[in-house]
């Protein structure tokens, strides 16, 4: 038999040394093996059995001795054609391996333990069906009726289904197995097993008709739709004010799509906005909807990701992952909140889904649709300069007027005596509404108690022994906890410096709650965040008791922020709303306008007018000025001209370079050698700027150190490379061992 090649990605290849490997494909797998499929294969020195994805099949090899493949892994290919061009896609991208970008594609479901067993089966139920006709089992009921009852039955309940489940099947006849088990060895009745999914409950019992749209929704739907139908893949965007019924149009744009027989995937930034997106769409979908977030068990996304591979499912619904969904006839992808930094991943491949979407449309040739009430800057500028397509909804579906707005000067209610978190124009407002029997929600973007405890005699502060951070005092349990590597240790009485008393500095969403408590000691108050919904296990459940019950306060941090639609709410409060103006970032003033316009626009969604409280040290600031005003435009207007001023997105794009060990000066030393490498190669060139080495606003995690290195530039293939040249030096230079490298293409910070 004649020799075949395959070109495989190795897992255990890092990103310095990643290629495809050559390797002899035995004959035995000739017939079997294809691209796509995933194999063990014997890697480096020790020939360690090492996972591998199929990336081609060739007869001839540059490599006159080749390692033979051990193990097929799949019986067919689990990545096509296309699939495989978007993980080469992030590799060139985003800085990582093949391999890395195929487990960013496949569900963890398909992945394989150390016995190369896959962590998640097929689930199959065993069925039961006749095996002779109807009329010749209803003659046989009838002789068995008197000596086997129980078979009798069986008979008689299979001639009204086609099949049913043999547990089902018994429990309804009171037969035993024993019973069903002489059906089929007489061969009356056969046994099989069929495939089932692990679902979540979505489907209502009847569909829903799409939702009317207004006059100014259709204008934009129709507008949109004539793009998504037109040859070639576009982009839009769609910027609407919070409460204009953004989510009608998409509905309309995804039913129009699977009209003509295309698939679409709708991303939504939080797992907490997904309870309610699905309850909306599944309502008019019903099982064409497929969900994907990390709140599912692993064998439900396993199986939503094949319902959607194998064309029985035809919209994803879910966060940043769902961008990867394996649809076929994709013909529009729907990035809501498009502007949030939870589409950004922070762990590698560090992609940013609007740049993935971006991928997947222009290779199917499909749309691609933002949408937003604070669309990102860059977004904005882009549907400026006709890059992308623009659209607006600048009235609210039910023509309510948006949510009268106060600014409380925090520093005036200080003179006044009131060191706490609720001001008395807040606290006021509340007890209205709690007279009113209409809810209110407070915003702070902390969760804990305490944001720290410090010393009043000599100024100890409690710090993370392996970040450098302060620890948070969380009052429920009495311990103080490190929100970036878990540490914790319990409460002290006294400073162990020097014995003196302990004051709590700052406010988290516990004490805000204890406050609220104080204030308000004969109503209920409800805390969302990451330590109240853990215990729940579910954001949807505590979201539906809040509207349900007609709670009256619920205190929240991000993730009450948007998407959320409750019409008895009447009263938005942000408690703080400086705490993230003073970042560090150059993206901070965009978040700060971002959250409060968002969380402004949860109230007055129903018939009643809504109202907004912004609690401010520093209200004269023009962020919190515009953000209370709702003016999207004068910011844009404002921050776009301080972003071309330094050199920033959208007029140019940012790399960072990072260095990561657990010796301070050596990681300190290796960043300098990376600015020092891109002066030698960028220097004197007036469309590239370098910044750094400096630390990140943590400069330590989990006992290892940070510095980076900026390089402000636009995004071309020559600089990706020069960054992969650096990455690789470092990597394999003996005097920075111990130091670990990576990229990154649009950080966060």
């Amino acid at each position: 038999m004649s020799q075949l090649v395959a070109k495989v990605a190795v897992s255990a290849a890092t990103y310095w040394i990643d290629k495809p490997y050559d390797y002899l494909v035995p004959d035995e797998m000739h017939d079997k093996i294809s691209v796509g499929m995933r194999v063990y294969v014997p890697f480096s020195r020790g020939n360690r059995k090492t996972e591998g994805i199929v990336l081609s099949l060739d007869a001839k090899s540059e490599y006159s001795s080749l390692k033979a493949i051990l193990m097929l892994l799949d019986e067919e290919a689990v990545l096509n054609s296309e699939q495989l061009k978007l993980a080469y896609f992030l590799r060139d991208r985003f800085f990582c391996t093949v391999y890395e970008a195929v487990k960013c594609i496949l569900p963890a479901g398909l992945w394989f333990n150390d016995q190369g067993r896959k962590k998640v089966n097929d689930k199959t139920v065993e069925m039961a069906r006749l095996s002779i006709s109807a009329e010749d089992a209803v003659v046989l009921a009838e002789k068995k009726r008197r000596r086997s009852p129980a078979q009798a039955e069986i008979l008689d309940m299979l001639c009204s289904f086609e099949a049913l489940p043999s547990r089902d099947l018994m429990a309804h006849c009171g037969a035993s197995r024993t019973s069903l088990k002489s059906l089929c060895t007489s061969g009356a009745v056969q046994l099989y097993r069929r495939e089932v999914f692990r679902r979540p409950q979505l489907a209502p019992d009847c569909l829903q008709p799409l939702p009317q749209l207004s006059e100014e929704q259709r204008h934009v739907f129709e507008g949109l739709d004539e793009l998504a139908c037109s040859e070639g893949a576009c982009a839009a965007l769609l910027q609407g004010i919070t409460g204009s019924g953004k989510t009608s149009v998409y509905i309309h744009l995804i039913a129009s799509q699977l009209r003509v027989g295309k698939s679409a995937i709708l991303l939504v930034p939080e797992i907490a906005l997904t309870p309610q997106m699905l309850a909306t769409f599944s309502s008019h979908f019903g099982d064409e909807i497929a969900v994907l977030h990390s709140s599912l068990s692993p064998g439900e996304r396993y199986d939503e990701w094949k319902r959607l591979k194998t064309g029985r499912a035809h919209v994803a619904i879910g966060t940043r992952s769902a961008v990867f969904a394996p649809v076929s006839e994709l013909g529009l992808i729907i990035i809501d909140e498009e502007q949030e930094e939870s589409y950004k991943s922070e762990n590698s491949p560090r992609y940013n889904t609007r740049d993935v979407a971006k991928f997947r449309c222009a290779k199917s040739g499909a749309m691609l649709l933002m949408g937003s009430a604070t669309p990102d800057i860059v977004s904005r500028y882009n549907a400026e300069t006709g890059r992308y397509s623009f659209f607006r909804l600048d009235r609210r579906y039910n023509e309510m007027q948006l949510p009268q707005v106060k600014i409380v000067d925090m520093k005036r209610e200080l003179r006044r005596g009131n060191s706490g978190n609720i001001s008395s124009f807040l606290r006021d407002e509340l007890q209205a509404n709690i007279d009113r029997e209409e809810q209110s929600i407070l915003f702070l973007n902390r969760r804990g108690t305490n944001k720290l405890i410090s010393c009043s005699a000599c100024g100890y502060t409690f710090k993370c022994p392996r970040c450098s951070v302060s620890l948070t005092y969380h009052s429920i349990n009495k311990r103080l906890m490190c929100h970036y590597c878990g540490y914790s240790r319990p409460e002290a009485k006294l400073c162990p410096e020097c014995e003196g008393s302990l004051i709590y500095v700052g406010a988290g969403t516990q004490s805000v709650v204890e406050e609220l408590g104080e204030l308000f000691p004969d109503i209920e108050i409800m805390r969302m965040d990451t330590d109240s919904v853990a215990p729940v296990g579910s954001h949807q459940e505590l979201f539906e008791r809040f509207s349900r019950e007609k709670i009256p306060i619920m205190v929240g941090t991000q993730m009450v922020t948007k998407g959320l639609n409750f019409e008895n709410v009447t009263l938005v409060g942000v408690i703080s709303a400086d705490q993230s103006l003073y970042s560090g970032s150059y993206k901070s003033a965009e978040r700060t306008f971002s959250l409060i316009t968002q969380v402004v626009g949860r109230s007055g969604r129903g018939a009643k007018p809504g109202r907004a409280v912004i609690q401010s040290y520093t209200p004269e600031n023009e962020t919190i000025l515009q953000a209370a005003a709702q003016n999207y435009d004068d910011f844009y207007a404002s921050e776009l001209e301080m972003r071309k001023l330094h050199d920033l997105p959208p007029f140019m794009d940012i790399f960072t370079v990072t260095a990561s060990g657990q010796d301070e000066e050596l990681v300190q030393a290796a960043s300098a050698y990376i600015r020092s490498f891109f002066d030698i190669k960028l220097g004197g060139r007036d469309d590239c700027l370098v910044f750094g080495p400096t630390p990140p606003q943590i400069v330590k995690v989990n006992n290892r150190y940070r510095y980076k290195v900026n390089i402000n530039c636009k995004n071309t293939r020559e600089i990706r490379q020069l960054i992969f040249r650096i990455i690789v030096e470092c990597s394999t230079d003996k005097r920075f061992k111990g130091v670990s490298f990576f990229a990154d293409y649009d950080p966060l910070d």
